[in-house]
């Protein structure tokens, strides 16, 4: 049993997912497939969102300094600009046992290997292959690594010869996360990646 997920916009101009209401209303199954067809989606909380915001703006702290009645001055103090950096939601293949997503959000400078953020940021990629010897450790000849690019398609680097061999049977929005690179070191924006597509329970609904 599944359910449908699907994508809006979240923040001003960013597409986001949502969090699944469970609004469902029935199931629908066929002979080959019983995941459950839910009118649900997924959604930022208000928290949620605002922390999204700050990353992507500038802080400037403006401290006024009083002076003497002679000569009226203001001190102004600039914080620090924070780096740039993406922002993932990592969807698992499975839900919760209340029905919802299983996202986790993650922060990460561009530049690197969409393996190596999910490695870094203890994110399932491997699934039943994450044993030695049962994955190429990212050599890109195994096609374990398969995650399914939700949203932020753009930040990734176009498909590789590796690429296009190994996944020429499969859905044009999934990719070799040790393959492709997120952006560059200056990238800023938003993705949605499905872990282990080939066991979720659930489709997205764009």
């Amino acid at each position: 049993m599944g359910a449908t997920l699907q994508l809006v916009v979240g923040l001003p101009g960013v597409a986001s997912i949502r969090r699944l209401a469970p609004s469902c209303g029935g199931a629908a199954s066929s002979s080959s497939s019983r995941k459950q067809r839910c009118s649900c989606s997924v959604h930022l909380s208000p928290r949620q969102q605002q922390q999204q915001q700050r990353r992507r703006r500038m802080r400037v702290l403006v401290r006024a300094v009083e002076t003497d009645a002679t000569g009226g001055e203001a001190e102004a103090a600039a914080a620090p600009e924070e780096p740039p950096s993406v922002d993932f939601a990592f969807v698992s293949p499975r839900l919760l046992p209340d029905g919802t997503p299983d996202v986790h959000y993650r922060t990460a400078c561009g530049g690197q290997k969409l393996r190596d953020i999910m490695l870094d940021g203890f994110i399932d990629l491997y699934g039943p292959y994450d044993k030695l010897l049962l994955n190429c450790s990212g050599g890109g000849v195994c096609g374990t690594c398969i995650v399914e690019v939700v949203e932020g398609k753009e930040l990734l680097s176009p498909k590789t010869d590796v690429e296009k061999e190994l996944l020429k049977r499969k859905p044009k929005s999934w990719r070799l996360a040790c393959q492709a690179t997120v952006g560059n070191p200056d990238s800023t924006g938003q993705m949605v990646i499905q872990q282990l597509p080939e066991w979720k329970v659930h489709d997205w609904e764009k």
